[in-house]
Order: C-alpha cells, then structure tokens, then sequence
C-alpha cells in the first residue's frame, strides 16, 4: 500500500505475534471476538499505533454469535481513512493485522484495506498479493460482500474472492474440510462452482 506510505503488510494469527515484536511495525490492526482478552504481547513491541474491532469470525447469526455486519466493516475503512490521511505524516511504515488465526477476518480486513487505497487495482490482483502474503487465507465473505458494496466496486470483489476460494480449494483439499468444520460450507460451494469437472 505505497499509496499511504505503508510499503510492509504483515497478516498473522495470535500466537504469531511474538515472532513481530522486532520487525518494525508501526501500525497495528487487531480483530478479536468480542469476549476475547487483549493480547499483552503488544507492550513489548516498538511504539505503535494501535486500533482494535471486535466482532465474531462466522458467516450466518449463530446464537450468542452474530456475523459481521456493515458497521464492522465501515469501522474497517474508517481505520483506512485515518491511514489515508497521516501518509503526510510519516516516509514509511508497517501494517500488522491479526486476528485468532490470521486466516479469515484478518485477510478479509487487509483486502478491503488494499481494496480502498489502491481503488484502481484489479480484484484479482488484490487476492493474488493476499494468497503470497497468507497462504492459508480464507477471507470471511460476509465482510468482503459489505467491502464490495461499500466500496462500490459492483460485485468484483465478490467475484474475486469465490475465483480466490476456487484456488485455495485446488491447491490444498484441507480448507474444504476446515471450511466444513468450521459450518462454513456456503464458502466451499462458492469455490467449487467455479471448479474445473
């Protein structure tokens, strides 16, 4: 993300954290269940600037577990504005977003971010970038959906991400079991539709 002065993207989960305590970054994105305690790591990382939303990682209203909504999601690109407007401020820097796993909310987040400050790029290559960054990316696509409308992006990024899921599903036969699992199974259909027979 040049364009914001931002030139290292980091995804992780939780228990990664440690292994980026040395690595300069300088902003910090945490997505955490509502319930969750903060991570006491970030005291022993350099002087950062921190921001942390709380919503679950599901994709349909479970009791005691509402999906994201469109809020959480605005609440995203509005963390992208304030990096959109301190560029002025700062000649380089290092985004760091996590969630449990750095798996699903995470990467939908870095995606909508990318999404909103390189508002010219292509769908496709937004997810190729995530796929070298995060290999076990698996976007949340309730969040992508309201990143696409919220955006105005008419639907590609939507696209982009069953095309994404496609990939995922051909490269490693583990997400469709995780996916399954973890009652994501509407995910796994949007990928394998787009399959090859």
């Amino acid at each position: 993300m040049k364009p914001i002065a931002i030139s290292r993207l980091t995804i992780c989960g939780i228990d990664e954290l440690p292994t980026h305590r040395s690595h300069g970054v300088t902003h910090v994105l945490s997505v955490l269940d509502p319930e969750r305690e903060d991570p006491t790591i970030f005291a022993n990382f350099d002087p950062h600037e921190r921001t942390i939303l709380r919503f679950h990682d599901v994709i349909e209203d479970k009791e005691g577990r509402p999906a994201p909504t469109k809020a959480d999601v605005e609440a995203i690109l509005a963390y992208g504005e304030t990096l959109i407007g301190s560029r002025a401020d700062r000649r380089d820097g290092h985004l760091l977003v996590h969630c449990h796993m750095g798996v699903s909310r995470s990467t939908a987040a870095m995606i909508t971010l990318m999404a909103q400050c390189e508002p010219d790029r292509d769908e496709d290559s937004i997810f190729t970038t995530i796929r070298e960054m995060r290999p076990i990316a698996w976007p949340n696509s309730v969040m992508i959906a309201f990143a696409d409308e919220l955006l105005g992006r008419e639907g590609r990024l939507t696209a982009a991400l069953h095309r994404h899921y496609a990939i995922q599903l051909e490269r490693d036969a583990m997400f469709e079991r995780w996916m399954t699992e973890l009652e994501r199974q509407r995910e796994v259909g949007f990928g394998k539709g787009l399959q090859r027979t």
